[in-house]
């Protein structure tokens, strides 16, 4: 059974309230944890803020739909808020301060400065989606700054995301630790995601397990020695004929650094997807190890 923990979590919305709360801890010799998320949220990220309680004596959970890592206006429109569900889950979960700025706040008049990483943004969800990293690099960066935090907690489902977030913190001399945590999944192993709320049609949540079950089975394909551009394309032919409209991408990584792989070598890799079903777009990715590992 879930540990329910009800906590004295307090709701901050201005960055020198959340500095001054920092302050007090950090006299205190106590260690800072940050989650951040656009709220709508699920066990997901529920299980980062148990990481982060692990692993920290104090957890930041932020709350912000962030504009600027959006491509498109209507998705950004539709994105699911529920600030009120949010709150009360992230006090049952233990969190210490639940951080909600505005716009205004995150981006006041004036606002000028973009940060852009080069390399691990590029292709994939960066392919698909111009500026979307930016959008994510920047804001990251300010809450890392904001904050003050020891450590951040991030899900492994936003794999290149992961990457993205580690490359600035350490170009730009951020002094936090990056925690990448497996991606939690629905009993039918659909990553789980805010986004998921949104396959409402007849039908929509069975078609949508064949995005998981499609890369697992050819992760096992490529790591038993099959060579991966024939997996790919039959991958690709199952997901459209199991409904999914489009697949914006199915593509080997090297886990590492996302070195584009045109085979499996031994060394990690992964397998990652984004593909669009009932007008919702999916991510998800999965190991590919060698034999033993």
């Amino acid at each position: 059974m879930l540990d329910i923990f009800i906590t004295d979590m307090h709701t901050l919305h201005a960055v020198a309230d959340l500095r001054q709360t920092v302050r007090g801890w950090k006299r205190n010799g106590l260690t800072v944890g940050l989650v951040p998320t656009m709220g709508a949220l699920h066990d997901g990220h529920l299980s980062l803020v148990r990481a982060a309680l692990r692993a920290t004596d104090r957890v930041i959970v932020s709350i912000f739909v962030n504009p600027t890592q959006f491509d498109n206006p209507a998705d950004l429109e539709t994105y699911p808020r529920v600030m009120e569900e949010d709150t009360r889950l992230l006090a049952e979960a233990g969190a210490h301060v639940l951080y909600a700025p505005t716009v205004a706040d995150m981006y006041p008049a004036g606002f000028a400065t973009t940060v852009s990483v080069r390399g691990v943004s590029e292709g994939l969800c960066g392919g698909h989606r111009p500026g979307h990293f930016d959008g994510v690099a920047t804001v990251v960066c300010k809450l890392f700054l904001q904050s003050q935090a020891d450590a951040a907690f991030f899900g492994e489902k936003d794999f290149q995301q992961v990457h993205v977030v580690r490359r600035m913190a350490t170009d730009l001399d951020i002094p936090i630790r990056v925690e990448a945590c497996p991606t939690r999944r629905e009993a039918d192993g659909l990553a789980m995601s805010s986004r998921n709320r949104r396959l409402t049609g007849p039908g929509d949540r069975d078609r949508a397990r064949a995005l998981p079950q499609a890369l697992a089975d050819a992760a096992r394909a490529i790591a038993g020695g099959q060579p991966a551009g024939p997996v790919l394309a039959v991958t690709r032919e199952h997901l459209l004929a199991a409904g999914f409209s489009d697949v914006e991408y199915l593509e080997l990584r090297r886990e590492a650094d996302l070195a584009p792989l045109a085979g499996f070598n031994g060394q990690p890799a992964r397998l990652l997807a984004a593909a669009w079903l009932a007008g919702v777009r999916l991510i998800d990715n999965v190991p590919v190890l060698a034999a033993g590992t």
